[in-house]
């Protein structure tokens, strides 16, 4: 049961027995969450908790299916974004949509700049009040400039001055540190310690557990849309969020590994970047699946961008079977043998107006074509052999790929890759997504191919995912790789503390 916080303050606002699904997927499932004025709540939870699905419900992006939230002691629906700003509520998020061509005063008060009498903007109140803003969070940032004029942390703290102008009474703070620089994050604490002396009630969400002990009052955990516990942030230590975080049991969940690993297919060493990733070291066997976790920004994916030619390296060097490789583009990496499945399957995965043999059968045409001419014959038997292996659920084969559901469409991504027979398959949040049945499917799949002596490389944020799948894990933070683990020594403990930089001797 959860350990719930006793508190004689009534709450700003509270949900109460929050249900969001999703087709295939629940995502919150009869969650509750109170925010107290002048206090800070930490949310905690792995990626997939639920924590982003609950900031859009408090935003009014998402509508519950069940469950009501109060605000003062009294019921209220948040329809839209624009009702949830006038009931005071406003949020800071880890990536902002700002417009590069405005200045810095109209991404502040785009849609609500101040007015004069006749109902034009008052331009030279937005300028004064977006100055003040900008003073008061210690931007150094001119509200006339253009906004493509500024570096990626000033934009940073263009957004939270715009979500602070709305004279909001609940602030929502989505992992605001990601993009800012120590300085920068010093300055963030003093804003957060400004707005709690204002009253406000504000929700911290955060992967980093130094912020949180610092300037948290009340902490509230989620694990896969469920509230796991809740309390005062004295109360508790780094050893027991883990715990609440993580706390299952993924033995017999995952297919069983029966095959021995190979010899080394892949080899990287000192491959760095000039802003994403440095110093990444690690070789890859054949027959391994080799899992790759960290926390969000960790430069997991921006490190496998570089090896699928996708960007280009500052340093370091890769070999492949053997033989030096340099990827200076996506079709050179395939062309030894190299494939990346996206986590982003919709933008860049698939073509989802193309049908499912057209996708699977794009990177294949030298196969399926004779003399510049597409054998249909050739590409429909491609994609039956790859979509039954995947267990695809379709109408037919030449069914839209946008047709699909989420989990069908990361099995024809998967499938149009490993119909180009590679040596090493990247798989970048592969189950993300994707119902429990799909990721059963593709599990099976996986370590199939691993047992064929394919080498595979998953990123998954999914712990037990990481924990249930890979034959050895590597974990990063920040960019830098900090941990190499076995099947043998791995548990969830050891791969969050890691992760979030926590020390093994703050465990209690």
């Amino acid at each position: 049961m959860p350990t719930i916080a006793n508190s004689t303050q009534s709450p700003v606002l509270s949900m109460e027995g929050i249900v969001k699904d999703f087709p295939g997927v629940r995502a919150l499932s009869n969650v509750s969450l109170e925010l107290f004025a002048g206090e800070v709540t930490a949310l905690v939870g792995e990626n997939g908790a639920g924590k982003s699905t609950v900031v859009k419900v408090l935003t009014g992006i998402y509508q519950p299916d069940q469950g009501c939230i109060n605000i003062d002691g009294q019921a209220t629906k948040l329809a839209t974004p624009n009702e949830a700003a006038r009931a005071g509520i406003t949020a800071i998020h880890q990536e902002t949509v700002l417009f590069d061509d405005l200045t810095v005063a109209e991404n502040i008060f785009i849609g609500h700049a101040p007015r004069t009498r006749l109902g034009l903007v008052d331009w030279t109140k937005m300028n004064d009040d977006a100055s003040k803003l900008l003073e008061k969070i210690g931007a150094s940032v001119n509200p006339t400039s253009l906004l493509r004029d500024l570096g990626i942390a000033n934009k940073h703290l263009v957004a939270i001055a715009r979500a602070l102008s709305i004279d909001a009474r609940i602030v929502i703070m989505d992992e605001p540190t990601a993009a800012l620089s120590h300085k920068e994050i010093e300055e963030l604490y003093v804003l957060v310690e400004q707005l709690k002396a204002d009253g406000k009630a504000i929700l911290f969400i955060s992967h980093k557990f130094d912020e949180i002990f610092r300037i948290a009052d009340r902490y509230t955990v989620f694990r896969d849309g469920e509230l796991i516990g809740n309390g005062h942030i004295k109360d508790t230590d780094s050893a027991q969020l883990v715990k609440m975080m993580v706390g299952r049991n993924v033995e017999g969940v995952f297919p069983p590994r029966t095959n021995e690993l190979g010899d080394v297919v892949l080899q990287v060493e000192h491959y760095s970047h000039p802003t994403e990733f440095d110093d990444i070291t690690f070789s890859l066997n054949r027959g391994e699946i080799l899992g790759m976790y960290g926390l969000v920004g960790a430069g997991r994916s921006e490190c496998m961008h570089a090896l699928f030619g996708i960007t280009r390296p500052s340093a370091g060097t890769m070999t492949l079977n053997g033989q030096r490789v340099v990827p200076k583009s996506p079709a050179d990496a395939i062309a030894h043998g190299i494939v990346y499945v996206p986590e982003d399957r919709g933008k860049q995965g698939a073509i989802t107006a193309l049908s499912i043999v057209e996708n699977i059968a794009l990177p294949s045409l030298q196969t399926t074509s004779h003399k510049g001419f597409v054998r249909m014959a050739r590409e429909f038997a491609l994609a039956r052999e790859y979509t039954q292996r995947l267990e695809l659920k379709a109408a037919a084969l030449d069914q839209p790929v946008g047709e699909l559901s989420g989990g069908n469409q990361q099995k024809v991504v998967i499938a149009k890759w490993l119909a180009t027979q590679p040596a090493v398959i990247i798989l970048d949040e592969p189950t993300k997504g994707i119902d429990i049945g799909s990721k059963a499917a593709v599990h099976t799949f996986m370590r199939e191919l691993a047992s064929q002596g394919l080498a595979v490389i998953m990123v998954s944020s999914e712990i037990p995912e990481v924990i249930g799948m890979s034959d050895r894990i590597i974990v990063m933070r920040e960019g830098r790789q900090v941990a190499e683990v076995s099947r043998e020594d791995v548990t969830p403990e050891v791969l969050v503390r890691a992760a979030a930089g926590i020390e093994t001797s703050s465990a209690a």
